[in-house]
């Protein structure tokens, strides 16, 4: 199972917001056989290799039935699994319908499964370049439902954009809080979710599919999320998500580190208290408080002290130990100078603390520290340095008040030097 939690799916936004045509399991089967997949060495035939174990510890099967039940799971995915791809091309649209799993083999006398890939499906999960999203295998397993899978795929799709340009110059405050809260018509979540002839009343379209969804997906994934209908008269044409992170931020951390996952909730309460109470007094809690990087109010917020303590102050410990306290002084402080854009209620302290600990320890903190040295030599250099006066006659104000005297020994001078 170990090995199975270290796995992501990528997969090109043009296949997330396809219309799946099958039910929960192939979709699962099909999300399963694509966390095999290693895009920079795309597997030769297009050909993977799983175990049964592997299958039935995701699908949490235990029974004797498993294997008919697998088997009927296969037959069904490649007699009625298909996608349809919507493309924008150049004059308009073009549509596809792929069979994405063709052939499947396994027998009764070893545990190996191989599974062969549609040639006409590899573009959508190898070629990964641009428009591709990724996401933890895991966060899929738990899933029961195909609706669930699609909508958190299609969350995925657009958090994973406000990830990648959060801390960014290229987008707007109004695009990244466009992808933190994406909104998306009515008619096409149902076309996306294959609901367009099913739950054709609205009441139930919102009971049994939205709802339910969110619901899971707020269960069992690193997200969580909520929605507002958005009205156009009396009609609802448009529903806008709300999608936060969970503490353990990082997609590849969740749920693989989660260290009480298997405690009650009495002895999980118990570690975060203690956790807690070590996280407050943390010497770096109160350089960040010192620095105005957190406030009161985070003091008392639970889960932002564990997970400044998880994510911040293990970097902290880094850059300590390379550069001194010094170096960490100087870096708390350029990130104090540089909050003025930050919104406490709409981002993660947690994750904005890390990403910028990080960014400062891979530009090389003992390169900018020298630089800056440098820097303040060169200019120590600049000062000493004697600085040339213009004479005094230069001036255009400048008033000869030299004697007559003078001023005959002067001409005398200069009629000799020129002989």
């Amino acid at each position: 199972m170990n090995e199975l939690q270290e796995r992501m799916v990528a997969q090109s936004n043009d296949l997330i917001t396809s219309v799946a045509k099958m039910d929960k399991t192939p979709l699962k089967i099909f999300e399963l056989a694509v966390s095999f997949i290693d895009t920079a060495n795309p597997p030769k035939d297009n050909l993977i290799y799983l175990s049964k174990q592997e299958l039935f510890s995701f699908f949490d099967v235990s029974d004797n039935d498993k294997h008919s039940r697998f088997k009927k799971a296969v037959e069904k995915m490649q007699k009625q699994a298909f996608f349809q791809i919507k493309e924008e091309k150049d004059k308009g649209f073009s549509f596809k319908s792929i069979v994405p799993i063709p052939f499947v083999e396994w027998n009764d006398y070893n545990d190996e499964v191989k599974i062969e890939f549609s040639q006409h499906i590899m573009p959508y999960l190898v070629d990964m370049k641009k428009n591709f999203t990724q996401y933890a295998i895991t966060d899929i397993m738990d899933l029961n439902s195909k609706y669930s899978i699609i909508l958190y795929k299609w969350l995925s799709m657009y958090f994973n954009q406000f990830e990648k340009y959060e801390f960014k110059n290229n987008r707007t405050q109004k695009q990244l809080d466009s992808y933190r809260n994406p909104r998306i018509d009515i008619s096409e979540l149902r076309l996306i979710t294959d609901t367009v002839d099913v739950y054709k009343d609205n009441r139930d379209f919102f009971k049994s599919m939205v709802d339910k969804a969110t619901e899971e997906i707020n269960r069992f994934t690193h997200f969580n999320v909520s929605y507002d209908k958005i009205k156009k008269g009396r009609s609802i044409v448009e529903i806008q998500f709300h999608i936060e992170k969970k503490v353990n931020w990082k997609d590849e951390e969740y749920k693989r580190n989660d260290e009480t996952a298997t405690l009650s909730i009495e002895q999980k309460q118990e570690k975060n208290d203690i956790l807690f109470a070590q996280g407050i007094a943390n010497t770096y809690t109160v350089k960040l408080l010192t620095a105005n990087l957190i406030t009161g109010l985070d003091m008392t917020n639970q889960e932002t002290i564990i997970g400044l303590s998880k994510h911040v102050y293990p970097l902290y410990d880094e850059i300590v130990l390379h550069y001194g306290e010094k170096a960490l002084s100087d870096h708390l402080g350029y990130v104090s100078d540089h909050m003025i854009n930050f919104n406490s209620s709409k981002k993660n302290i947690v994750k904005y603390l890390a990403v910028s600990a990080q960014q400062y320890l891979d530009n090389g903190v003992g390169n900018v520290v020298k630089e800056k040295n440098e820097q303040v030599a060169k200019e120590k250099t600049k000062r000493s340095k004697p600085v040339k006066k213009a004479p005094e006659w230069s001036n255009a104000n400048y008033v000869d008040e030299s004697t007559e005297e003078e001023k005959q020994r002067f001409a005398e001078l200069q009629r000799n030097m020129r002989k």
